[in-house]
């Protein structure tokens, strides 16, 4: 992981007036730096993660990407990252609770001490709710049900979603399979960008 880098990806395919979805990653936390399991713990970006955005959001203006709506997790490291990046450029903002990380009740705070692998392990089971948490069906419901939307839209637009590891996770098996093992171990590292054409 880059400290106060941004790191980019992109997934391209034919397009021909089609939607398209770029996403992004919030920038870098004190939690993020332990590393602990952040979830619906709200967090702020610290230092790094704030000169995370702001790079991500002149990358954004260098390339000439145009935005129709960016679309955020109302939690504060991800509208923090949105902000910075529509203020740069003068894009329109809209909260999308949808986009909200996944709450993974007794995990929320647990941290990786050398190598555990229990998290990793418990990401693996799709109906567990981790203890009055959401499971992965849940949050696949949301999210599919979110991006089922954006692809319906019938305008071409050109949405930037601003949100978490986790949700980031669940929109990447929405365009390509997966198996229990690849999906667990899915990350978007902080500010990273992507983007995926219906």
């Amino acid at each position: 992981m880059k400290k106060f880098g941004v790191t980019t990806e992109l997934f391209f395919i034919k397009e021909d007036k089609m939607n398209h979805i770029y996403i992004t990653r919030h920038g870098l936390t004190d939690w993020n730096l332990v590393p602990k399991v952040q979830g619906t713990t709200d967090i702020p970006l610290n230092e790094g993660g704030i000169k995370q955005a702001y790079a991500l959001a002149e990358k954004i203006k260098n390339e000439k990407i145009q935005f129709d709506k960016i679309l955020y997790s109302p939690l504060k490291r991800a509208a923090e990252t949105a902000k910075i990046i529509a203020e740069t450029n003068g894009f329109s903002l809209e909260e999308e609770p949808r986009l909200i990380e996944q709450n993974f009740g007794k995990w929320e705070g647990w941290q990786c001490i050398n190598g555990d692998k229990s998290f990793h392990i418990a990401k693996q089971n799709f109906f567990d709710n981790y203890d009055n948490g959401e499971s992965m069906a849940k949050l696949s419901q949301r999210i599919y049900n979110l991006l089922d939307e954006l692809k319906a839209v019938p305008e071409n637009k050109n949405y930037l979603l601003v949100t978490h590891g986790g949700i980031a996770r669940m929109i990447h098996s929405y365009f390509y399979d997966m198996t229990n093992e690849e999906y667990s171990s899915f990350q978007l590292e902080n500010c990273e960008f992507r983007k995926y054409v219906f």
